[in-house]
């Protein structure tokens, strides 16, 4: 019997919405990993690893060649200087990262701090951590989701332990600005709270609109996880690298719990990775043009349609209001969805709970499909009109 804590989470939206996109073989829009692989040169070196005998135990910080490679692309990106050894963690995705970090770091009975709506397996992490969840909000503004302050201020206390953070953010697409996340240095600086900061969209950024890390920012690189994945970044969620970064201490809290989750990731895949990584930079960078085309390409649909939307402005999702088409609850509209048209949506239901009136209207459609598949699900999509 699981634990109770642990209760509301014994399972997940999108394996759910998987499981019936596979049971009516409809197109998943619902979870979010692409339909079309990485750099053909990261293939190649993972095939060449696992052909030359790579295949046992790596370090357990992680293969030693890739923590290098983390290292200089956090120096590229970031302006801060990593020591590999010590400040360079290897993880299995970067939902280990933020489980290790919460369960390495967060105390019980301390309180963590998230911002609604947010990625489901934050608000299980602190369950599994005995901890305390508090929520700020996002709200709409000029047509883009921006920071309430006013929640956010009041979801800090003397007991915050910690803040997780996610920009570009996951589900609404929405890339917080620098006034945001200033907002949210001042507290944890003000409450010496720490930073779990969610950036494994962070190449995924459109309109010119750059993705700025917190850790950047004053006094902020002292207290600051950040996490990041080849999964998004690579086009390979299926392989499970991610890691995170930051000061060795804070590491050092993140390795201790990660040991003891997974111990070590698959040794060929990080040398795969770690080529991409030296090599491949030129493909992480075409990846945002041709994802901005296919978020322009379902966005086009889903207003042909009649959805009211939020375009996104990074990762691979768009937010879209289905009430216009006399849809009431979107809970149990995407649960039907796949066997009524053949699509695959996730509602924000999961995303949220204080503040749920708020966001339970909305649906979350992932655009990380070829254009064929895009054009095929907007031909299905267009039966709802009828």
């Amino acid at each position: 019997m699981t634990v109770p804590r642990l209760a509301p989470h014994a399972t997940t939206i999108f394996a759910e919405v998987s499981q019936l996109a596979t049971r009516h073989d409809a197109i998943n829009l619902g979870q979010g990993f692409p339909d079309t692989d990485g750099p053909g040169s990261m293939i190649e070196a993972a095939v060449r690893a696992l052909r030359e005998g790579h295949n046992q135990y790596p370090p357990g910080p992680g293969v030693t060649e890739l923590r290098h490679a983390i290292a200089d692309v956090e120096r590229a990106s970031t302006g801060l200087v990593r020591d590999p050894d010590s400040e360079v963690l290897v993880t299995v995705g970067a939902t280990e990262a933020i489980a290790g970090a919460v369960v390495g770091l967060v105390d019980d009975d301390d309180e963590v701090v998230v911002i609604e709506p947010y990625y489901d397996s934050y608000a299980a992490t602190i369950a599994m951590a005995g901890a305390v969840r508090n929520s700020a909000r996002l709200v709409l503004s000029d047509g883009r989701f921006r920071l309430d302050v006013g929640s956010l201020r009041a979801a800090f206390s003397p007991r915050t332990r910690a803040i997780i953070v996610n920009t570009p953010h996951n589900p609404t697409g929405a890339v917080l600005p620098r006034e945001d996340l200033e907002e949210i240095a001042a507290l944890c600086r003000e409450f010496d709270a720490i930073a779990i900061s969610d950036e494994v969209y962070e190449h995924l950024t459109f309109d010119g609109i750059e993705h700025i890390s917190i850790a950047t920012l004053p006094g902020m690189a002292e207290r600051t996880l950040r996490i990041s994945s080849a999964g998004k970044m690579l086009n390979c969620t299926g392989w499970k690298v991610g890691w995170v970064t930051g000061p060795a201490e804070l590491v050092a809290g993140v390795r201790t719990a990660k040991q003891y989750m997974s111990f070590t990731g698959a040794t060929p895949l990080q040398i795969a990775v770690a080529h991409a990584l030296r090599h491949e930079q030129e493909w992480i960078t075409s990846l945002r043009s041709g994802m901005q085309d296919r978020r322009d390409q379902l966005a086009t649909v889903l207003e042909g349609v009649g959805f009211d939307l939020v375009v996104a402005q990074g990762t691979y999702f768009v937010t879209a209001d289905p009430r216009p088409l006399g849809v009431t609850d979107a809970a149990a509209w995407c649960l039907e969805l796949p066997e009524r048209i053949g699509v695959a949506a996730v509602p924000f239901t999961p995303f949220v709970d204080t503040f749920a009136d708020e966001w339970s209207h909305l649906v979350r459609f992932a655009y990380c499909k070829r254009p064929e598949v895009l054009d095929e699900a907007g031909r299905r999509l267009q039966s709802l009109t009828r």
